[in-house]
Formats: structure tokens, C-alpha cells, sequence
């Protein structure tokens, strides 16, 4: 039986996310464990897991190394990776807005500048409204922009809202709704096809049963 590779992101989205995976018949109890380990594998349940920086999953997947993994749809919306989207897991839920100091007024006789880490969501949002802008690429810290003048306003996922209240920043404008997907890789959706809906059945039936 050929094992079945499957990405996690480290963190606590990961560690739901193995849950499901556990009660669609592939445990790994080793996974539990408090060591510094990368990969875990089951032999009996053809399975084997590693944890991964969340936004690097989808790279893995893409490229053949996971044949399934957990990521944010933010990063399927950001770099549009060539694998299948198969379920949305309803977690990790939270949005991508635009935000911006609370006295802001949009002048549009010139370029809009905003700041982000999500360069092509924001390109293609304001692309969308015929907005002419000017985008500054920040990978950290992106509430410091408006605050420091070196934007108008930032395109970055919110959650509570918490930090830019902190920040005396407001959200303007929801961009797409934001939770994690269930992803595979193409070819392994092809090869791998009866695990693979079976995990995919297993995990819809969990999320009916959570509703």
C-alpha cells in the first residue's frame, strides 16, 4: 500500500486538522508526542504526516511531496497553486479587509497606496473597482504603514480586529471571507483517488455533524 503523505501547518489549525484526519482512519499517535520532530508515519495506516510553515503547504502539495495538505484560502487566493481545492473545513476562519486610519478619506484623482503582504488579492481587488494604485510589499508589521504615512491603507487578513483598534486603525472594506481548505495534488487525486474520497466523505460527514 502506498503511503499517503499529508502536510499539516504547524500550530493549532494543524493539530484540528490532524484530529479529522484521525477520525477518518488515519492516526499517527506518535503526532501527540512533546519532541521536535517534522514527520511522523504509521506504517499500519499507510500514513505519514509532517508539520510545515502554513503559506509553504501548498508548495508541497503542488509539487508532489504531500499528496494532501491543510491550507489558508488566502494562499490559494495569493499564489494559485496548480492542485485541487477539495473542502472547505470551516476553520481558521476569518476575512481579508482593507484598513486604514478612522480619518481617512479616499482622494481618487491620484493612485491609492496601500500596503501589503498579499500583493496579488489586493492587485486584483482594486483592478476590479478601476481603482489606479501604488502597492508597497510588507512582509510584517503591516499596521505600522498608514500609522508611519507610508501608505493610504493595508490589505491584510483580520481576525478579530483587535490589533487594529490597538493600532487606531478600522476596517474599511471585507474583501473575501477567509478559512482553511482541504488541498490535493493533482496527480495523487488521480493515483490515489479511493483514499483520498474517503477522507474527503469522512471529513464532510465530521463537519454535518459539528453544523
Amino acid at each position: 500500500m502506498k503511503m499517503l503523505n499529508i502536510a499539516l501547518p504547524k500550530g493549532r489549525l494543524g493539530e484540528k486538522a490532524y484530529g479529522m484526519f484521525e477520525c477518518a482512519g488515519y492516526p499517527c499517535p506518535s503526532i501527540k508526542e512533546n519532541n521536535r520532530k517534522l514527520i511522523f508515519e504509521n506504517e499500519a495506516a499507510g500514513v505519514r504526516y509532517f508539520w510545515v510553515k502554513p503559506s509553504d503547504v501548498a508548495i508541497y502539495v503542488e509539487r508532489g511531496a504531500a499528496d494532501l495538505g491543510i491550507v489558508g484560502k488566502d494562499i490559494l487566493l495569493e499564489y494559485a497553486p496548480d492542485v485541487y481545492e477539495l473542502l472547505d473545513l470551516g476553520m481558521g476562519k476569518c476575512r481579508m479587509a482593507v484598513a486604514a486610519k478612522k480619518s481617512f478619506h479616499d482622494d481618487r484623482r491620484r493612485a491609492l497606496i496601500v500596503a501589503t503582504k498579499f500583493t496579488n488579492i489586493a492587485s486584483r481587488y482594486y483592478a476590479q473597482q478601476g481603482r489606479d494604485i501604488d502597492i508597497i510589499h510588507l512582509n510584517g508589521s503591516i499596521e505600522l504603514a498608514p500609522i508611519l504615512s507610508l501608505s493610504d491603507v493595508i490589505v491584510d487578513i483580520v481576525e478579530t480586529g483587535t490589533t487594529l483598534k490597538e493600532n487606531d486603525l478600522e476596517e474599511k472594506e471585507t474583501i473575501v471571507p477567509i478559512s482553511a481548505r482541504l488541498i490535493a495534488n493533482k496527480s495523487s487525486y488521480k493515483f490515489q483517488n479511493e483514499a483520498i474520497g474517503h477522507i474527503v466523505k469522512s471529513m464532510a460527514q465530521q463537519l454535518e455533524e459539528q453544523a
